[in-house]
């Protein structure tokens, strides 16, 4: 039966256009010290990009640090409230959807689902500090009437020690705003995020560990993803939920798909071939599944003619094969 109803409500959100179902084709529009330039968007329409994450941020001092610091003279623009603006209004004009999403940035790069409070004291801290920091983002959104809101990134053990919190502030957010919600998983953590009912789709950052070759190949990355795409889709059944993909993306180096969310600077080889072949498999595996909302690729940046290359083995698809694979799939899935 909940299957039944998954598939009904899907069906009702996604329904098809032609051969393929409309789906958010999302690119994930990393905030700069500029305004944002009718040029920059003209690169995201041209790549069949029909949305756009936007990401402001709040900054932490270390893991047990209570409190955020956010929208200061300090941050780059596109960082702060009145950046995160210009650019959602930007985009907006010309037709690209956005998705706010607010994330925390911790000294030296640390990793936001490890944060470690000690008191009760400190967690009251960290819980005031966070809800003014999404609370005030969730206004914009309700301001600046975005589609999708995302009420935090990555951030599992702040959310397993204080579940009760998380409940109370997705309360408050549906009070001012009135779009679709969702939260930004770890690949490893969605499974144990405990509030998916409360929200509207089932955010998942998909860096999941596929292949351990220098050059997987499409086939290889496709069987690398079954186990893992049983389990989104048991979650997505149980929750009757459509899965988005808040994050999704492979450095074009080798072993691409080995650990695929190390975001350090380690120089394997620049190989452009295993980051096509991991963006071919993903969107073959996801992309034709009703259950399946879309997703934001990791990531890109608005000086497009500067962005990627050939030697660049980072992230980014821009200017590179992978750049192609997106636009010809992104446009078979148009809304």
């Amino acid at each position: 039966m909940k299957r039944l109803g998954l598939l009904f409500l899907c069906c009702i959100q996604f329904c098809c256009s032609g051969k393929a179902q409309k789906k958010i084709n999302g690119v994930s529009f990393v905030a700069s010290r500029e305004e944002v330039a009718q040029s920059h968007v003209d690169e995201i329409i041209k790549i069949n990009a029909n949305s756009a994450a936007v990401m402001p941020f709040g900054f932490i001092r270390d893991l047990d640090s209570p409190e955020i610091i956010f929208d200061t003279e300090r941050q780059w623009f596109g960082e702060t409230r009145k950046g995160a603006e210009q650019y959602i209004k930007m985009l907006q004009k010309n037709g690209v959807n956005v998705m706010l999403k607010p994330q925390i940035w911790i000294g030296h790069g640390q990793f936001t689902g490890a944060i470690k409070i000690e008191s009760e004291e400190s967690w009251r801290q960290l819980e005031s500090s966070y809800s003014k920091f999404i609370l005030s983002y969730a206004e914009l959104a309700h301001e600046t009437a975005v589609p999708i809101f995302c009420i935090g990134t990555e951030l599992e053990t702040f959310i397993a020690n204080r579940p009760e919190y998380w409940q109370s502030l997705i309360k408050k957010i549906r009070k001012m705003y009135k779009g679709k919600l969702t939260y930004a998983s770890n690949w490893d953590e969605f499974g144990k995020t405990p509030f998916w009912k409360e929200l509207d789709y089932i955010g998942i950052d998909a860096y999941f560990p596929l292949s351990e070759s220098k050059t997987p190949s499409v086939n290889e990355l496709k069987e690398g993803w079954q186990p893992w795409k049983k389990k989104i889709i048991a979650i997505s059944t149980k929750f009757e939920r459509p899965v988005l993909f808040t994050e999704y993306g492979y450095r074009s180096m080798d072993y691409t798909a080995k650990k695929p969310w190390l975001v350090d600077r380690k120089e394997e080889g620049v190989n452009l071939k295993g980051q096509t072949n991991a963006k071919k498999a993903i969107f073959e595996e996801f992309w034709g599944e009703e259950w399946f909302a879309g997703g934001y690729v990791w990531k890109w940046f608005i000086k497009h003619e500067k962005s990627g290359g050939a030697s660049d083995n980072r992230f980014t698809p821009q200017n590179k094969p992978a750049q192609q694979v997106i636009q010809e799939h992104y446009g078979s899935y148009m809304n």
